[in-house]
């Protein structure tokens, strides 16, 4: 079964930093990223990396594996809803 709507992991992210006290701005400061690479991933546009997952880690949230896991599971998503659209249109020009 393939999920109409994947959830991107920056939703995850985004969740945590509203839990929080910090602002974005300080959370890229603590993530030693920058604002603008912060704000790519909470609005996914951008993946959360192994460098990202692990300076999530680092400042406790979570373990680089569960970042990693929603990652993959997210981009897994992408790619079956994609080919099943690719198979789809080649079965109607067939």
């Amino acid at each position: 079964m393939i999920a109409h709507n994947p959830t991107h992991p920056g939703r995850t992210l985004r969740d945590c930093i509203s839990d929080s006290d910090l602002t974005v701005m300080e959370i890229a400061r603590e993530l030693r990223i920058s604002r603008t690479t912060l704000y790519r991933v909470l609005s996914g546009r951008q993946p959360i990396t192994a460098n990202l997952a692990l300076a999530l880690e680092r400042i406790g949230w979570s373990n680089a594996e569960f970042w990693m896991r929603r990652q993959a599971n997210y981009d897994l998503t992408i790619a079956r809803k994609n080919a099943a659209r690719n198979v789809s249109a080649q079965k109607i020009s067939d």
